[in-house]
Formats: structure tokens, C-alpha cells, sequence
């Protein structure tokens, strides 16, 4: 027996919803709504209207370019939806994608494709040289690592990236900076820009520095460094969300516009 109670008084003439009745109306009113709801949620969440969306990111690359306007496109975009914002460094983010802690990551030096992993190419960047402003090799004209031999530098411990370490020591020989002098290890970017702002030395850095250098600092062209970082959207394979897939569609479709407004300025 489901009921007990009555749902319904008996009159002279027709019936009346009893206390019980009236209850159980308005609680099957309020299940119906949330069914409807929930109904509604989960497709909205199958058509990448809706849900959660992790996404890691490296900072030195954000400031500028389609790093950032990704985002704010899918802000745009989809406002039902959760963006999770994740700033990790390059190695941290691959591993967070491999376990299912992250969809997808912009990092440097993306891996090679493999059977769990896809990838998008977004840019490509060159390492420059963060100075201080009244430095001597501000005032080089076409500045090459031959030039930088008396040079103090803040440089990035090995473990950090050992091939891109290695790749840098190997530029820095073959272009004439046999054994930079290095004073001071810094984890990352920013602190090796505090530090030359300090005064303590140079140290390479992304181009892209110069959206977010401190005052005091300059970021020169190395003429002769020819080390580039690319930098690539990064998820697996079995990665079935529909946010994501929206995600990446829309990362392509700014850099295919991108190189488009590209190809038009050089035809001006």
C-alpha cells in the first residue's frame, strides 16, 4: 500500500485534495521539475553547452595571443559552462592530461604524438635576453652569444627540462658562449626576471616576456639564437567530452584566422 493517508475528501457533491493530497501534489510537482531540469542539464551537457572544462596552462606563454583568446571565447561561448583554470608548468600539465586530472594543456615542448595523445600546434616562440636596462649588451648592436662571454647569468636548473637544458648549452657552444657564467639558479621565469630587475645578471627568457617584464628590465634579440619553443594544446585521445571537442575546434578556428589576417598583411 502506498498511501495511508487519504488524497482525497469526499463531498456532497465531488472531492477535495485532503492535507495529504495537497502535500503530495506539491512534493510531486517540485520531483517533476527537477526531473525536467536534470533532463535538461545532462543535454546540455551532451551538446557541450554545459559541464566542466580543466584546462592547464603555462604563464609565461598567456599573456598574448591564443593562449588567452581561447578562453575568453569559450567565456563567451558558453557561459553555462565551468572553466578550470590550471597554471602548471609544461611537465606537471602532461602528466595531470595523461591521469584524467586535466582535459587538455597549452604546454612547451609538447610530447611526440602518440596513441593516447593528440595535439594542436598554437605557436612557436624564441628565447631572448632579459637585461637589466642600463646592462652593456643593451647598447650591442645585432647581439650574438659571443658577446654575452663575461656575461653573468640566472639560468634554470637542469632538472627542470633536461633535453631543453641541453639543447640551450648546445646553442650557447656552438654559437660561441662556450661556459656561460652562471651565478644564480631560478625555477622559472618570473623569478629570473625579479632577479635581473635586481640587478643580479641576465638570464634567457621567452620572447613573450616583454607583455609582463618588470620596470628596469629590457628583453633583446639574440641574432644568433636560434632555439624555438613551440607550444601546442595537448589531450587524450579517448577524451570523449563534447566541451572539449567545442574547445579545440574553436582553438583551430582562431589560428586558422590568425594566419589568414598573417597572409593579408603580407599582400599589403
Amino acid at each position: 500500500v502506498l498511501f495511508r493517508s487519504k488524497l482525497f475528501d469526499r463531498l456532497s457533491r465531488g472531492v477535495k485534495l485532503s492535507a495529504a493530497g495537497r502535500l503530495f501534489l506539491e512534493e510531486a510537482r517540485r520531483l517533476l521539475h527537477q526531473l525536467n531540469e536534470a533532463t535538461d542539464r545532462a543535454q546540455r551537457v551532451a551538446r557541450g553547452q554545459s559541464g566542466t572544462l580543466r584546462v592547464g596552462f603555462t604563464e609565461n606563454v598567456s599573456w598574448r595571443g591564443v593562449v588567452p583568446d581561447s578562453l575568453r571565447l569559450f567565456r563567451d561561448r558558453y557561459s553555462d559552462a565551468e572553466l578550470q583554470l590550471n597554471p602548471l608548468p609544461s611537465l606537471q600539465q602532461l602528466d595531470a592530461v595523461r591521469a584524467g586530472r586535466l582535459d587538455a594543456g597549452f604546454m612547451l615542448n609538447p610530447p611526440k604524438p602518440d596513441r593516447e595523445l593528440d595535439q594542436l600546434l598554437v605557436a612557436v616562440h624564441r628565447l631572448a635576453l632579459a637585461a637589466p636596462a642600463a646592462h652593456p649588451l643593451g647598447k650591442v648592436k645585432n647581439l650574438r652569444l659571443r658577446d654575452m662571454t663575461d656575461a653573468r647569468f640566472i639560468w634554470f636548473p637542469r632538472r627542470e627540462s633536461a633535453a631543453f637544458y641541453d639543447r640551450l648549452m648546445y646553442e650557447c657552444f656552438r654559437g660561441g658562449l662556450k661556459s656561460p657564467r652562471i651565478v644564480q639558479e631560478a625555477l622559472n621565469e618570473a623569478t629570473i626576471l625579479t632577479l635581473v630587475a635586481q640587478g643580479m645578471g641576465v638570464g634567457f627568457v621567452i620572447e613573450t616576456a616583454q607583455w609582463r617584464c618588470p620596470e628596469g628590465v629590457a628583453i633583446l634579440k639574440v641574432t644568433d639564437l636560434k632555439l624555438s619553443l613551440p607550444l601546442a594544446l595537448v589531450w587524450r585521445k579517448d577524451n570523449l567530452s563534447p566541451l572539449l571537442a567545442k574547445f579545440v575546434a574553436d582553438v583551430g578556428s582562431l589560428l586558422k584566422r590568425k594566419a589568414e589576417r598573417e597572409i593579408g598583411r603580407a599582400h599589403v
